[in-house]
């Protein structure tokens, strides 16, 4: 328990979080009623039975038919601020939340709206909780026309003002290569934006080398999939390119049958920078503190090297360096005194 006990406390950053991933089942219940939507279920209970993917597919229309929920100023500045009252419960001092524009924009709300309604709810976040967020919006791979108005929206002068830090590139692999965005992503990190897409969850290692080759990735969502070539394995560590794991996600989704044969301690093991996140925690039934329960109990990864998973967010997230380096030996710190505290022995570290 001392060990379980020191995973739940330590403080963590998340890079791999969805926004409309992080609504709770009463919540979502709440949205739907007042928003005139009519979900197939009527219950926090049947909300996650409802919550069992047959595929990919599966998931990203259960993924709509949230977002269908969300639809007024008042009910992101509602959902953000309950993200930033679950990242105080388990010790995330920082994230950087991707949502989906281009899904949310209509008449009764605009780009302008949407920013500042996040942005409410991170103000009252970080005044209620002290936890800080920065977000990535992303485009959605199976809508590539999208692409260009999604771009001047993020890049708007207000954006990076208002928290943006990163594009992101979201949605069904299959059939949906990253090469179409290269444009709209040579536009962005033209004008500051950093790259994130997302790449290698349900394709190979031909969606990561994409990513990378063509919209100049700084940072993958997921990369697992990099593990079946190791030319790629060999170029992420040599660029420390950094990846955003999500191990229950990837079991929710088929990617890979048990924790046990997930690739995340083989690609720390090979030298690759990597996180640990959540991905869609209220879709997945997970937090950000039970992937490191299961890091370490399921993935078979020592306590050294989930701390140097956590640290490695620190490194790769998109904060200024020296707010970087203060929250770095801030966690070294930290994880030493808790250490203690929880009576985390050197046994338990290998």
């Amino acid at each position: 328990m001392s060990l379980d006990s020191y995973l739940q406390t330590m403080p963590k950053v998340e890079l791999h979080v969805h926004l409309e991933g992080t609504v709770r089942p009463t919540t979502l219940l709440e949205l739907a009623c007042r928003n005139g939507i009519d979900l197939p279920v009527s219950s926090a209970e049947a909300v996650h039975d409802w919550y069992v993917f047959r595929d990919f597919d599966h998931f990203i229309e259960i993924f709509i038919a949230i977002c269908a929920c969300l639809q007024t100023p008042e009910d992101f500045t509602r959902v953000t601020y309950e993200y930033g009252q679950e990242m105080a419960r388990q010790n995330i001092r920082y994230a950087e939340v991707t949502w989906t524009p281009h899904t949310h924009i209509s008449e009764r709300l605009t780009w302008d709206d949407l920013l500042a309604a996040v942005n409410a709810g991170r103000a009252l976040a970080r005044e209620h909780f002290g936890v800080e967020m920065r977000w990535i919006p992303d485009i959605v791979r199976c809508n590539v026309d999208t692409g260009p108005t999604v771009v001047e929206w993020v890049t708007s002068p207000g954006a990076q003002a208002g928290g943006v830090v990163a594009l992101g590139l979201g949605g069904p692999e299959v059939g949906w290569p990253p090469e179409p965005f290269e444009q709209v992503f040579r536009v962005a990190l033209g004008r500051g934006l950093h790259s994130n897409p997302h790449a290698g969850e349900t394709v190979g290692p031909e969606s990561v080398w994409g990513a990378i080759h063509a919209l100049h990735a700084e940072r993958i969502g997921h990369g697992v999939r990099a593990i079946e070539d190791d030319a790629l394995v060999a170029y992420l560590i040599e660029h420390q390119i950094p990846l955003e794991v999500n191990p229950t996600s990837n079991l929710c989704l088929g990617v890979y049958p048990t924790y046990a044969a997930h690739p995340l301690r083989a690609l720390l093991e090979a030298g690759v920078c990597v996180t640990i996140n959540s991905d869609d925690p209220a879709l997945f039934n997970t937090t950000l503190n039970a992937e490191y329960l299961h890091a370490v109990h399921d993935c078979g990864l020592s306590l050294d090297q989930v701390e140097q998973a956590a640290l490695n967010a620190v490194r790769a997230s998109y904060l200024p360096a020296d707010r970087k380096a203060l929250l770095h030996d801030t966690f070294r710190a930290e994880y030493a005194r808790l250490r203690a505290a929880h009576g985390v022995d050197e046994e338990q570290s290998r």
